[in-house]
């Protein structure tokens, strides 16, 4: 999802930005965001660390988050600093929040929908979009509110998590995007 948010920022920011910083912005949080994730999983699911990639239990969470922590304050401070692109520095911020706030119900014993969580954010970052660069995007703002309410289904039809686990989720990742707003918008 962060992926998608940053792909989505430059198809439609209107300020210029060279193309190979783009192309670099991209490679590395694709790295970040999708290659390293997927590699941590693997090693930790192969220590006996967690059990599948559900994580089923809220004890199998707690370090995915924490490793997921260290990556996203690695972006913010390394890829995306707040002297440059400003918007996406707090996108990610408010990822970092999401994911502490994650980590937190997860030790209080609280399973939170990641996956809202992720959608959510998302969502807010594209409206905040919307309204900073005043542009049109209802189009794209319908398709993503299907997806987030298909997600959200489809997290229920697979028992996967409570009505409260979901809206708690959602919650968890728009609140802070729409709190940081006022930083950058």
């Amino acid at each position: 999802m962060p992926l998608i948010g940053v792909v989505f920022f430059f198809s439609k920011s209107p300020r210029y930005i060279p193309e190979p910083i783009i192309r670099a912005k991209i490679y590395a949080l694709f790295l970040l965001t999708i290659v390293l994730p997927i590699l941590l999983f693997f090693l930790l699911k192969s220590r006996g660390k967690i059990s599948s990639i559900y994580l089923p239990s809220t004890q199998e969470r707690i370090l995915p988050l924490l490793l997921n922590i260290i990556i996203v304050t690695l972006i913010t401070r390394r890829i995306l600093p707040s002297n440059e692109l400003l918007e996406l520095h707090y996108f990610f911020i408010g990822i970092l929040f999401s994911t502490m706030t994650c980590l937190v119900l997860a030790l209080l014993k609280f399973k939170a929908s990641i996956h809202m969580i992720a959608a959510a954010g998302v969502l807010m970052f594209f409206i905040a979009l919307s309204i900073h660069y005043n542009i049109n995007i209802n189009g794209s703002l319908a398709i993503f509110f299907i997806i987030t309410g298909a997600i959200a289904t489809s997290r229920l039809h697979l028992k996967a998590h409570s009505s409260i686990e979901l809206l708690v989720g959602f919650l968890i990742g728009f609140t802070p995007q729409l709190i940081l707003l006022n930083y950058w918008l």
